[in-house]
C-alpha cells in the first residue's frame, strides 16, 4: 500500500459524519431483489445449429397455423351458410377471430416478458387447438362462433411469441433472415388457406378445415417443448396491470368493430358508429391515464416513444395496411377490368403476396452483412412508391401490371425484417414481449384501417352501392372497366403514399449498431 492510499484510508476511518447527514441516509429506501429476478451467474450455453434449426422449424409450423386459419374459413362460408341455415350472421365467423385475435396480441406479448416464452406458447397453442375442436364439432352458428373467438384468442398470442423466442435465440443481426422465413410462411398460410377450405368444404367435410389444426399444433409442441429448456431466458416475474390490460383489448375491440362494420353494416356517419367511436376514444384515453399513474404498466407508454418504436411500428404498419388493403380489393379490379374468373383473380395475387417474400430475403441478408442496415429498406420503400404512382397513372395490360405489381411488392417486403429487428434491438431483452406485441397489435389494426379506407375510397370514386368486400360482394359484370380503372387509380395511390410515410420513418429512425457474430472488417459492407 503507497503512502497515498495508507493516507486516504486513514481519514475516512476518522471522518465522522454530521447529524444532518447521518438522518439523510437514514431515510434512504432499500430494495431486496428477489432471487427469481437476478441475472444467472453464468450465460447460457449456445444452441447447437441443429437445435435452432429444430426450434425454427417448429416455431414455422406453428405460424403456418395462425396464417392458415385466417384465410382458410372464406371460401368455406357458403357451405357454412348452408349447413346452419343463417347467413346474416355469417360474417362473424370471420370477424370474432379477427377481434379476438388482435385483441390479445399485446397481452400475450407483455405476459411473455412476467411468465416466460414457454408457458405462453403452450397457451396459446392449446387456446387454438380447444377453438378448433369446438369449431369442428358446433352444432350451431353461435357455437362455430364462440369457437372461432377461442381459435382468435390463441392466434393472436402466436405472432408476438414466435417473434419473441426467435429474438431470444439469435442475435440481432442474424434475426433479420429469420424474419424472412416467417413472411414466407405467413404468404403460404394466406395463399393455401382459402383453396384447403374450398377442398375441405366441396370434397370432405367442412369441419375438416379445423380437425387439420390439432396434428399440426401437436406435432409443433412435440417439436419445440423438448428444446425450450435450453433457451435463454430473459422474462421477469412482475405484478401484472391487468386493469391496464383489460382496457387496451376493450379499446382494441371497439376500434375493429368500427372499421368492421363502418360503411357496412352501418353508415360511417350512424349514431351506432359515432358511439363506438366515441367509446374507443374514451377507452384508449383511460388506458393511457392509467399507464402513466400504474407502477408497472401493462404496457409502458414511454416504450413507444424515442427514435426507433414509433418510426419502426409505423412504417411497419404502412407496408402491411398497403398490402393486405390490395390483397382484398385488387380482385375486384382483376374481374371488372381483365375479366378474369374469380379462381385467376386469386392466383393473380400470387406476385403481390409471394414476392414481397423475395425483398424481405433480400433484406434479411443484408441485415447480417452490412453495417449500414436501413438503407436496403429505404432504397426498397423507394422503389415500391415509384412503382406505386406508376400503377395509378399508366394504363397497362394484365402481363404489365403482374409485373408492375412484382416490383412493388419486392420494395414493399423490405420494409419488414427492417422494422422488426430494429424495433426489438431498441430495448433490453425483458421488454423485446411487450414491445412485439404492441407492434403486432398496432400493424393489425392499421391493417384493418386500410382495408375500410380501400373499400371508402372505391365507393367515393364509383359513386355506387356496393359491396366492395366479403361473400355478399355485389355483381362485378354492372361495373364498367373504365369506371374501375379511375377508381383504382385513387386506390394505387393511396398504396404509393402510405409507403411514402413509410420511406420517411426508416430515413428519420435511429439505426443503432447490430449485435451479433464477429465479421471480418471486409465482411461490413458500407
Amino acid at each position: 500500500m503507497n503512502d497515498f492510499e495508507r493516507q486516504s484510508r486513514r481519514a475516512a476511518d476518522q471522518e465522522i459524519l454530521s447529524d444532518e447527514v447521518a438522518e439523510e441516509i437514514s431515510h434512504i429506501p432499500t430494495e431486496v431483489m428477489d432471487i427469481a429476478d437476478a441475472p444467472p451467474l453464468a450465460p447460457p450455453a449456445p444452441l447447437a445449429p441443429g437445435e435452432v434449426r429444430t426450434i425454427l422449424m417448429s416455431l414455422l409450423l406453428t405460424m403456418f397455423l395462425a396464417a392458415l386459419e385466417q384465410t382458410i374459413v372464406a371460401t368455406a362460408l357458403p357451405t357454412l351458410g348452408r349447413q346452419f341455415g343463417d347467413v346474416s350472421n355469417l360474417s362473424w365467423v370471420i370477424t370474432a377471430y379477427l377481434l379476438a385475435a388482435t385483441a390479445v396480441a399485446p397481452v400475450f406479448g407483455t405476459l411473455s416478458d412476467i411468465y416466460g416464452r414457454r408457458v405462453m406458447v403452450i397457451i396459446s397453442l392449446s387456446l387454438f387447438m380447444a377453438g378448433s375442436v369446438l369449431c369442428a364439432l358446433a352444432p350451431s352458428l353461435p357455437v362455430l362462433i364462440l369457437g372461432r373467438g377461442l381459435q382468435g384468442l390463441g392466434g393472436g398470442g402466436i405472432m408476438p411469441v414466435v417473434q419473441t423466442v426467435i429474438s431470444d435465440v439469435v442475435s440481432p443481426r442474424e434475426r433479420g433472415q429469420y424474419q424472412a422465413y416467417f413472411s414466407g410462411v405467413w404468404v403460404a398460410g394466406g395463399i393455401l388457406g382459402p383453396v384447403l377450405g374450398g377442398l375441405f368444404a366441396e370434397h370432405l367435410h367442412w369441419s375438416m378445415i379445423f380437425w387439420i389444426n390439432l396434428p399440426l399444433g401437436i406435432a409443433a409442441l412435440s417439436m419445440l417443448l423438448p428444446k425450450m429448456g435450453k433457451i435463454p431466458v430473459y422474462h421477469r416475474h412482475r405484478k401484472v396491470d391487468w386493469l391496464g390490460g383489460v382496457l387496451l383489448m376493450a379499446s382494441a375491440v371497439a376500434v375493429m368493430l368500427v372499421l368492421t362494420w363502418g360503411g357496412n353494416r352501418y353508415r360511417w356517419l350512424s349514431p351506432t358508429i359515432l358511439s363506438m367511436i366515441g367509446s374507443a376514444i374514451a377507452l384508449a384515453l383511460l388506458f393511457a391515464w392509467h399507464a402513466r399513474r400504474a407502477d408497472e404498466p401493462f404496457l409502458p407508454l414511454p416504450l413507444l416513444g424515442g427514435t426507433v418504436a414509433p418510426y419502426a411500428i409505423t412504417a411497419g404498419g404502412c407496408a402491411l395496411g398497403a398490402i393486405m388493403g390490395l390483397t382484398v380489393h385488387l380482385p375486384l379490379y382483376y374481374e371488372a377490368v381483365y375479366h378474369l374468373s374469380a379462381a385467376e383473380a386469386g392466383l393473380a395475387l400470387i406476385p403481390l403476396a409471394a414476392i414481397s417474400t423475395c425483398g424481405a430475403a433480400i433484406a434479411g441478408r443484408t441485415m447480417a452483412r452490412a453495417r449500414h442496415y436501413k438503407r436496403v429498406a429505404i432504397i426498397g420503400t423507394s422503389v415500391a412508391v415509384v412503382s406505386g404512382f406508376a400503377l395509378a397513372f399508366t394504363t397497362l395490360p394484365l402481363w404489365g401490371l403482374l409485373v408492375l405489381m412484382s416490383v412493388f411488392a419486392l420494395g414493399l417486403g423490405t420494409t419488414f425484417p427492417v422494422s422488426v429487428v430494429s424495433l426489438q434491438n431498441s430495448v433490453t431483452r425483458a421488454q423485446i414481449g411487450t414491445l412485439t406485441g404492441a407492434m403486432n397489435f398496432f400493424r393489425a389494426l392499421m391493417a384493418s384501417f386500410t382495408v375500410a379506407a380501400f373499400t371508402a375510397i372505391l365507393l367515393m370514386a364509383l359513386g355506387a352501392d356496393i359491396s366492395i368486400a366479403g361473400e355478399h360482394r355485389g355483381p362485378v359484370g354492372a361495373i364498367a372497366a373504365s369506371d374501375m380503372l379511375a377508381a383504382f387509380r385513387w386506390v394505387f395511390g393511396a398504396a404509393a403514399l402510405m409507403m411514402t410515410c413509410a420511406v420517411a420513418c426508416l430515413i428519420v429512425m435511429e439505426e443503432r449498431p447490430l449485435a451479433g457474430p464477429a465479421k471480418p472488417p471486409a465482411e461490413l459492407a458500407e
